[in-house]
This record gives structure tokens, sequence and C-alpha cells, in this order.
């Protein structure tokens, strides 16, 4: 199955852009009455004909649409301090858009080994893995924020802050948490958050959380969160 993004699609025709058309007729090597499907990001997902060709553009008739395409009964978002490693966070967003998440928000924490990501980049990643995946829904990245600036302006039915101090009392998001409601939890940068960090997240209604016994790396943690709230509702 051949997926296209195509974020604007309103009409029963629609030409995919230069870089998609490029994909289709020079690595697909797809031609005139082959049959694609598209998603369009907000749950619609449509099969489409190829019609035409040119150099630059393909173009498409719409032939079944459907609407709210592999809708989940829950709203997941994460907040995770960036990777020192930009690969490792570009490996969260993959699998975590792979399993299924819907807003991420990069997290800059009084310890972050990485204070700037290139939203640009990390767009093109969760799109790609929206395709891989048969998606109809992108998950919303948000720009980076500080940590102090994020923590008392969220709501969400249940809000959570992983972190590794063994001695604070902790439980896991399934011991807290209900199916089918909104999510948001915390993941902090290799040296986890500061302790006036948890404090202010705890003051603003987060709950504790442990994602397990082992210490886990950043992208893995939130990749844990992410899996064990897709279980949960599953």
């Amino acid at each position: 199955m051949h997926v296209f993004y195509t974020p604007d699609i309103n009409h029963s025709e629609y030409i995919l852009n230069e870089e998609e058309s490029r994909h289709c007729m020079k690595v697909l090597r797809l031609v005139i009455g082959d049959v694609v499907h598209l998603i369009d990001g907000r749950g619609g997902l449509y099969e489409a004909e190829i019609i035409g060709e040119t150099k630059r553009n393909v173009t498409l008739h719409v032939l079944k649409t459907t609407e709210g395409y592999s809708k989940r009964n829950h709203h997941l978002h994460i907040a995770v301090a960036p990777t020192k490693n930009i690969d490792r966070l570009e490996w969260f967003l993959e699998k975590a858009t792979e399993i299924g998440i819907d807003q991420i928000t990069p997290l800059i924490c009084e310890r972050s080994e990485r204070k700037i990501v290139k939203e640009d980049r990390l767009n093109k990643v969760i799109t790609s893995a929206v395709k891989q995946s048969l998606q109809a829904y992108h998950p919303l990245l948000n720009e980076a924020v500080n940590f102090k600036d994020f923590i008392g302006s969220q709501s969400a039915t249940y809000k959570m802050i992983a972190h590794c101090i063994d001695d604070e009392p902790r439980n896991f998001i399934s011991q807290l948490t209900d199916p089918g409601q909104s999510y948001l939890v915390l993941i902090g940068p290799e040296g986890d958050f500061s302790p006036a960090e948890i404090l202010l997240a705890l003051q603003n209604d987060f709950k504790p959380v442990t994602l397990g016994n082992t210490r886990l790396r950043t992208e893995t943690a939130a990749l844990a969160a992410c899996f064990e709230v897709n279980y949960l509702n599953r």
C-alpha cells in the first residue's frame, strides 16, 4: 500500500507537491491508473487513482473517503526533554507515532543538555512515521518551551511526572488512570528533573509516576510511557 501525506486535500482531485510527486514517479515508479492512499493528518483516509503526470507533479482522483480512520478513544501528550544526540529524540518520535501519540512538546529543563530543536526536521520524521504506519492523524509537535512556562498552563484529565528519586512515593501510570481520558506525561533529561522542578510539578497537580525498576534513557522512558498509556486503552 503506497501512502502519501496530503494535509491540504479538500477536493475530488488533488495534485501532489513536487517532493511527493518525485517519490511517486521516480522511487515507486507508479503510473497512470495505479491506486494509492492519501492521509490528511486530521483523520481522513482517501483511496485515489493516478490520472495525470507531468515532470514535476502527479494528479490524483479521489475514489473513496473514510473519515475518522483509526481514531483513538484517548488523547496522549508527552512533554520530553530533548536529548543531546538528536537522533535519539527522532527515534522516539518515530516509534511513538507508530504506537500512537497525539501531541509532543520538547521540554527545556534545568539539566537539559540540548536547549534548541529544529521543529521542521522533527516534523519530517513524524510525517514519515505517519505514512509508514498508516496513521490518519498527524501528531502535533509543539515548539520547545521552558519547564516553568509550561507546567502551570496545562490541562489534562491525568497529569503525571516521571522521575527517578527512589525514596519518593510513586505509582505506575496504570494505578493512577482510567481508559478513555486525556493524559499528559513529563519525561526529564538524562540527569532527571531537578528537585525544584519536581516540587513545582506536584504543586501544579502532577502525580509522580515510575516506569519500572531500571533507570531508562530519556527516549526509552518517553516510549515506555507512550506504550503504557496505549496498553491501558487497548
